[in-house]
């Protein structure tokens, strides 16, 4: 590779870098937001995991946990609040009774489905002048950076499915 590639690549890492880096404020601002919610307004972390059971018949705490970004033991308590709403129920495992399966009631369905349908014009919209191509590659190039941080972050692996 030329100096002038060499530089050119570089150059492009540091905007791709400044690019990630204020998407990952821009997310935290969103998530700082939730004590200014109305009074029974799910939170964008219960949303999370709410979406995180979208794709998926049953997941174990402790891995939707992993996929709404919280701690388990953060997530254990909201799910207790989600439980209460009637919009997640919780099973024991008959695999093994320490693991505590959740699933989306058709309640907890219809409000991720209405939430979605809110947002998905929005995120069509903010992506639409970018051609397919240009979008696997920068979802290919946001895994690769999830998988650099999670080899240098302790606990950065998912858990186990169990």
């Amino acid at each position: 590779m030329s100096a002038g590639t060499q530089a050119e690549v570089r150059g492009a890492a540091e905007e791709l870098a400044r690019a990630f880096k204020g998407c990952v404020r821009a997310v935290r601002r969103l998530r700082g937001r939730e004590t200014r919610r109305a009074p029974g307004e799910l939170s964008d972390a219960q949303y999370g995991l709410l979406f995180g059971l979208r794709e998926h018949k049953a997941l174990p705490t402790s891995e939707l946990a992993f996929l709404a970004d919280l701690s388990p033991a953060t997530a254990t308590g909201m799910l207790d609040g989600l439980e209460a709403s009637g919009l997640v129920t919780r099973v024991r495992s008959d695999r093994d009774r320490r693991v505590v399966l959740t699933s989306l009631t058709e309640r907890g369905r219809a409000l991720v489905d209405e939430r979605h349908a809110r947002f998905a014009p929005r995120l069509e919209a903010a992506l639409a002048e970018f051609s397919d191509a240009e979008l696997h590659t920068a979802a290919a190039v946001l895994d690769r950076l999830r998988e650099m941080f999670d080899e240098i972050t302790p606990g950065g692996e998912p858990p186990s499915q169990t």
